[in-house]
């Protein structure tokens, strides 16, 4: 049986974040909890086009070569986060990471067998101030899974129902040293025509992409348009050098 991951016991004040249990997913239970909550998410929050075989549930043909990480608030047992993590040895036997669906990620092939996978980070709506997006990243990097691999690459799924002109517009906004080099570089399949549907006007990020620029992690290029999920996509990289920890105390 996995180890079970927990956060570190610590005193905090009555009105303070709950306490929290990071574990890996037992058994076909746990994962189809995940995997409504990540429906929650995706289909009815980005209005994501969710193919799975089980209705209210997202699931696809990755999933049972994948480890899935959940965050429980431990006097409810609840599940507020969810992430799953593909092993560069579970890539190499599906013959491909989920990423290549929407990128082409030639430049990143010198990296194998040293990138895994990270996709699906899903949060709760009420629980989305850093917490447990730092707990299950915080938790992941530390689980003897990932002491082989250096990089980790993952999607992030923006909604296009205003025809993309968030997703370009936020892609506009990062900073220099939020884009990964050239050479780590990745290009859509189907690209978003950004030049015509960004505009200067300031965006609030979404939580997602904002939980994975604070640990550190790159963008890997412009976004692409996921036909599957009709949603814009965008890939990033994060090597675990550039791992950056953060305990978020706020609700």
């Amino acid at each position: 049986m996995d180890q079970e991951l927990r956060e570190r016991p610590r005193t905090t004040p009555a009105n303070d974040y709950p306490d929290y249990c990071v574990s890996l997913a037992q058994g076909t239970d746990e994962v189809r909890e995940t995997q409504r909550l990540r429906y929650q998410v995706l289909a009815r929050e980005l209005d994501a086009r969710v193919r799975g075989r089980i209705p209210g549930h997202d699931s696809d043909f990755y999933d049972p070569y994948c480890r899935h990480l959940m965050a429980r608030e431990e006097a409810s047992n609840t599940l507020d986060g969810s992430l799953r993590f593909l092993s560069a040895g579970a890539a190499k036997r599906v013959d491909s990471y989920h990423g290549e669906n929407v990128f082409d990620i030639h430049r990143l092939r010198k990296l194998l067998p040293r990138m895994a996978e990270v996709g699906r980070c899903c949060i709760h709506p009420d629980y989305r101030s850093g917490k447990v997006s730092s707990l299950l990243w915080e938790s992941l990097i530390d689980h003897p899974l990932i002491h082989d691999q250096q990089i980790l690459i993952g999607c992030v799924s923006i909604g296009i129902t205003d025809g993309g002109e968030h997703a370009a517009s936020l892609f506009r906004q990062f900073r220099p040293q939020q884009v990964a080099p050239i050479d780590d570089r990745v290009f859509p399949l189907h690209r978003l025509p950004v030049e015509e549907l960004a505009n200067p006007r300031a965006l609030v990020m979404p939580p997602l992409l904002e939980d994975y620029l604070r640990v550190g992690a790159w963008v890997c290029g412009e976004p692409a348009w996921n036909p599957d999920f009709n949603t814009a996509d965008l890939m990033l990289m994060l090597p675990l050098s550039r791992f950056t920890r953060r305990h978020d105390r706020r609700r």
